[in-house]
């Protein structure tokens, strides 16, 4: 169902139901009223015969005299037909008999019986006599000084009527009511919506659009112009992302170029080796396999740039002070001239191991490259945050604001293997941990590499140890 409908509907449906409660309020009001009217008319038709004064006038000598006088004379009731306007009135006694008139006209059930057993009180109640059902209220009242039961009724059937002839109206009303709010509903959800449906053409045509970069009109009401803005952020979030994936296939493309080109030179070359030298054969096949491992290199770097920035779905606690002192030994079986200091404070970060533990090779590999032969590289972690001098020549100026770029190279490396993406790699790995890369010139010569992996969320004991 669209949303247009359901406006509609949910308005149909809280109409109908106050409607319903109206023309229910309406009825049961009404019905209240008018049974409360024929309860007091009742009551008071009844009094007169229930009045303690009265009694010798019309119903006999009690305290002697004559003897009494027959029912007719006992009971100066008066009588009609059901229906009347004065009403019908009955006699019982205590055991329920009816004393007058004869034959009785009004059934003695059992409110009337709970009356006359208790001797006391009154009670209404409707029910339906004669041949014909009429609908009557009775009211039973026990008249102590005569010990018996009065009963009153009046019939209903006025009443009825006034009630039947209100259930055709409300029932007009309430589907007169449905049928309103639908198309007010209806209404309503259109003029509401048109907004909407402006937002959804734009932003469609946008999305069919994203080779030629667009961006909605920030209008309307203060809701859709929140939309718009988180629309067009993510816009701007998507292009980005578009462009950074342009870039990095772009300059992969030209990085590999090189380094396939020369491949494919020194294999052709090889190709005819028999008429070379073996010294210039086996130097040959070195160059071979020292440009296949910089292609693997590159294309390994590649693919780690190309899961982008976001974490993994499920990060573990990694010991990050194993994971230096580990890259540490590594870079010391490859150079064994340098000097390691290392101050270690035991961290424990979450996050991916392998992620973690590239990022601070690529960290401690780059001092190494550029130490100078006997030179000193102190590798320090405290609070969580990896810093990393050497005491190379450090960075150039114009070179800073770029350390961290895909591809990027000083001139001073061009000369030296590598794809520029070692340190793009470190950057990419701490900010999808949630930490931070960054790099400066120490005070005193050398470059500084700060990383950083996102809180701590622990540590062991304490060491400082330096390795040669």
């Amino acid at each position: 169902m669209s949303l247009r409908r359901r406006i509609a509907a949910a308005a149909a449906v809280a109409v109908a139901a106050v409607a319903v409660a109206v023309a229910l309020t309406g009825y049961f009001t009404t019905r209240a009223h008018l049974l409360g009217e024929v309860k007091s008319e009742l009551r008071l038709r009844a009094q007169a015969f229930l009045a303690p004064h009265g009694h010798d006038d019309h119903r006999g000598n009690r305290a002697g005299g004559p003897p009494s006088p027959g029912p007719d004379e006992q009971f100066q009731l008066p009588t009609g037909p059901l229906g009347g306007a004065q009403g019908v009135f009955q006699v019982v006694d205590a055991s329920g008999s009816v004393l007058f008139p004869r034959p009785a006209q009004l059934p003695v059930g059992q409110q009337v019986l709970a009356v006359a057993r208790h001797r006391s009180g009154s009670v209404f109640y409707d029910t339906r006599v004669g041949s014909r059902q009429s609908h009557v209220e009775v009211y039973a009242a026990w008249d102590a000084p005569d010990q018996h039961v009065v009963m009153v009724a009046l019939s209903l059937s006025d009443d009825d009527d006034v009630l039947h002839g209100l259930l055709l109206p409300y029932l007009l009303l309430i589907a007169g009511g449905i049928i309103l709010a639908t198309l007010l509903g209806l209404a309503i959800s259109r003029s509401a919506l048109r907004p909407i449906e402006r937002f959804v053409a734009r932003t469609e045509r946008v999305t069919r659009e994203l080779d030629r970069p667009a961006r909605l009109e920030e209008v309307d009401t203060i809701e859709l112009r929140r939309l718009a803005s988180s629309f067009n952020q993510t816009l701007d979030a998507l292009e980005r992302s578009i462009e950074a994936q342009r870039h990095l296939v772009a300059d992969a493309s030209h990085e590999l170029r090189t380094p396939i080109a020369a491949l494919r030179s020194n294999i052709q070359i090889f190709l005819e080796a028999e008429r070379l030298p073996l010294a210039e054969r086996q130097e040959l096949q070195q160059s071979i396999l020292a440009e296949l491992d910089e292609l693997t290199q590159i294309v390994a770097d590649v693919m780690e740039l190309a899961q982008g920035a976001a974490p993994e779905l499920h990060p573990e606690p990694v010991e990050l002070d194993t994971i230096v002192r580990e890259s540490v030994d590594r870079t010391q079986r490859r150079a064994p001239s340098l000097r390691f200091n290392l101050d270690l404070e035991p961290t424990v970060v979450l996050g991916v191991p392998e992620r973690i533990g590239r990022a601070v090779s690529n960290v401690i590999d780059n001092a190494r490259r550029w130490s100078p032969p006997e030179g000193e590289i102190d590798v320090r972690l405290h609070d969580g945050v990896v810093t990393v001098r050497d005491h190379g020549p450090g960075f150039g100026e114009a070179d800073l604001p770029h350390v961290f770029d895909r591809f990027y190279r000083a001139k001073e490396a061009r000369r030296m293997p590598g794809s520029g993406l070692g340190l793009a790699i470190v950057k990419q790995a701490a900010e999808s941990h949630g930490g931070r890369a960054e790099a400066a010139n120490a005070p005193d010569g050398g470059a500084l590499l700060t990383v950083s992996f996102g809180a701590r969320v622990g540590g062991r004991e304490r060491s400082s140890v330096t390795a040669q």
